[in-house]
């Protein structure tokens, strides 16, 4: 396989009140693509389907995002995702919780031989 980068995209997304990790991710990676009206495939004649979608997300406790989850954002294309140690807990003045922020990257290719 000959998978070629194409595009990389960057997002931030936050729990403030809930400390949930699944939901900063999920809204990490809206982040990153939903400000982008990127139409790839069809720029390289390719079908949406053949899309090849790394995330790699970024929260203070990874084990407790949902990974399913999160690929049930990806419309189309074949989703992988990665969650690692990142983002940040930031602690709540006279409170005994947490805003939680995630970071997303969210890199697509496409295999070119397959395609040619």
């Amino acid at each position: 396989m000959s998978k070629t980068r194409v595009l990389v995209e960057f997002g931030m997304g936050t729990s403030l009140r809930r400390e949930d990790y699944t939901e900063a991710a999920k809204r990490a990676l809206k982040d990153a693509l939903w400000h982008n009206s990127v139409s790839i495939a069809e720029l390289f004649d390719f079908p949406k389907e053949a899309m090849i979608i790394d995330a790699e997300i970024g929260v203070a406790k990874p084990d407790q995002v949902d990974i399913d989850t999160l690929k049930a954002i990806f419309p189309y294309g074949q989703p992988s995702i990665t969650v690692t140690q990142g983002g940040l807990d930031v602690a709540k003045p006279n409170a005994e919780s947490v805003t939680v922020i995630a970071n997303a990257a969210v890199i697509v290719s496409f295999d070119m031989e397959a395609m040619s």
